[in-house]
């Protein structure tokens, strides 16, 4: 590679790294053990600073010197310092106090990944744990800030996040997932360790959280109600949603064109679908009748958490031994499947994917969420599995890690369009290998398609043109298999993240147009494991460079 291609890459992800230490930790990357993020004005500042440093920079290496491989890699830095800058720029860290993009819910989701390989690792982490209140006390002034200006977040999302607070602290310190720090096999500190940092946690971690759960209950006093729970209700709010949108989706549609091409797919394209696949499975070709059916026989619900995890592992490995003869490389990292820790569960949804840190300590893991697992849906159980896991992220995530001569960033970084794209695709992928054991867990594929494509319409439908949350859960429950119950949970988190979840079908859609056009320019010389590797080969990219590739192999195959 070129070699300041290659220099200030690595400078850049050093950088990024950081900026965000307890990333780096969970990627295995223990450089920065002893550091904590600085969410300050100040801390931000510095690492809009960095980027525009690194963008000029990267300007300035004569594009038309480089090879193909270099192009894209030269290309994404660019768009990655970018992305860096316009989220400092758009200031949504103000409005990020919801259970997912909100840091102190994240990092009490994530700390159940982190490790210490060894004893400096140990100490550099509760060195870390003690400057933990001072990050989580600039999180808060961020949000005050915020509400001063006008910028209260949906009472609906910052409920949710209180909760998820208050359930950590109810919890007993002896299980506090900061004490629960994975340590060095066989450490005889270990004990000593844990006394100190289960210290810290009375004394400085909790009350520091306490302080953030007293700040979320005050910005559900003055959030917003649910009659307007949508961007668009505060000031600015219309260009802060369409910023969210071109970052999630890579694409510049506009809101409306995106909330047409849910409508589309929910009114056209999947009604046919319902009616074959209900049909074979229970009998029921009407999509009402077929929903109330799967809403109410008891069959439909899991019995126990245990099988939960079960049918998660039986589909994984199904899906492994499948996956060789539709990919031309498989990553060597594992996949384990693993249950969601109970203090998160009841905020967090049913399943998601954690890649192997780059330190090989563990492997890729799918999180199942077994709480209630009685009132969760079976149907459900494979498609979920497949997205998160194989062929979905594992396939792509792990296999992006391990990705040879090119930078770090490009292994670990990647975009919403592309990776959940991926995933999407990857539900339909997988009854074309094969793998759902039965029409009824079919039914489950239809369901996730139809959820991501009431995702384009409400997510638009709330930040755009104004939704009531109601009007948003009616929708929902309309046009997928979920209960009034579920349908909320999903609402709020699409109040809480705008955008994000415009990035499921809309990276979908595209990556099977490429796929379909490949194969019609190509016709019998198209082969899908080729098109897989050409997807996967560069890591996470935006989805109009995807296409450019996709266009250069196709070129390449027809000379």
């Amino acid at each position: 590679m070129d070699a300041a291609l290659r220099d200030l890459a690595q400078e850049w992800w050093d950088g990024m790294m950081a900026r965000n230490p307890t990333v780096a930790t969970r990627l295995g990357d223990h450089r920065f053990d002893d550091a904590i993020e600085d969410p300050s004005p100040a801390g931000l500042a510095h690492e809009r600073a960095f980027a525009v440093d690194v963008a000029e920079r990267a300007r300035a290496i004569p594009v038309a010197d480089l090879d193909e491989a270099e192009r894209v890699t030269h290309a994404l830095l660019l768009d990655s310092c970018q992305q860096q800058i316009e989220s400092v720029d758009s200031d949504e860290i103000q409005l990020a106090s919801d259970g997912f993009t909100g840091y102190p819910v994240s990092l009490l989701r994530s700390t159940a990944q982190l490790r210490a390989p060894d004893e400096a690792s140990a100490e550099a982490q509760l060195e870390r744990l003690g400057k933990l209140p001072g990050a989580l006390d600039a999180v808060v002034a961020q949000w005050q800030v915020g509400a001063d200006r006008g910028w209260t977040p949906a009472i609906a999302a910052v409920r949710r996040s209180q909760a998820m607070v208050e359930g950590y602290l109810a919890g007993a310190v002896a299980d506090d997932p900061f004490v629960g720090l994975a340590l060095p096999d066989g450490w005889d500190g270990a004990e000593g360790w844990r006394a100190r940092a289960a210290a810290v946690v009375a004394e400085q971690v909790r009350p520091a959280y306490e302080r953030v759960a007293a700040a979320l209950a005050e910005l559900a006093e003055r959030g917003r109600g649910d009659d307007r729970p949508g961007l668009v209700h505060v000031p600015g709010g219309d260009e802060l949603y369409r910023s969210k949108a071109r970052r999630a989706t890579t694409t510049d549609l506009t809101p409306q064109e995106i909330h047409d091409i849910g409508m589309v797919e929910l009114t056209e394209v999947l009604p046919p679908q319902w009616g074959e696949v209900g049909g074979r499975a229970l009998g029921i070709s009407d999509r009402d009748e077929l929903f109330a059916a799967l809403r109410s026989d008891p069959a439909m619900r899991y019995e126990s958490a245990e099988e939960i995890l079960e049918v998660a592992a039986s589909a994984i490995d199904r899906a492994l031994a499948a996956a060789p003869d539709w990919f031309e490389r498989m990553p060597a990292a594992g996949c384990v499947v693993e249950a969601v820790p109970a203090s998160l569960a009841p905020g967090l949804p049913a399943a998601y994917y954690s890649p192997p840190p780059g330190d090989g300590s563990r492997p890729g893991t799918y999180f199942a969420n077994t709480h209630e697992a009685t009132r969760r849906n079976r149907f459900e159980a494979e498609v979920i599995a497949f997205h998160e896991a194989v062929p979905g992220h594992h396939l792509e995530r792990a296999s992006a890690a391990e990705l040879e001569d090119v930078p770090t960033f490009q292994q670990r970084g990647g975009y919403m369009a592309y990776s959940e794209g991926w995933g999407l695709y990857s539900e339909r992928l997988a009854d074309e290998m094969g793998l759902y054991s039965s029409d009824t867990m079919r039914l489950g594929m239809l369901a996730a398609d139809a959820w991501r494509s009431t995702r384009l319409v409400v997510d638009t439908g709330i930040h755009a043109l104004g939704w009531s949350r109601a009007e948003a859960i009616e929708f929902f429950v309309t046009h997928v298999p979920l209960d009034p119950e579920e349908a909320a949970v999903e609402v709020d988190r699409y109040i809480g993240m705008p955008g994000q979840a415009l990035s499921y079908k809309v990276g979908q859609r595209e990556i099977l147009r490429l796929r379909d056009d490949a194969r019609a320019r190509l016709g019998e010389r198209f082969r899908i494991e080729r098109f897989h590797t050409t997807v996967l080969r560069h890591g996470g990219v935006p989805l109009a460079l995807l296409a450019d590739l996709v266009d250069d192999w196709v070129e390449r195959e027809t000379a």
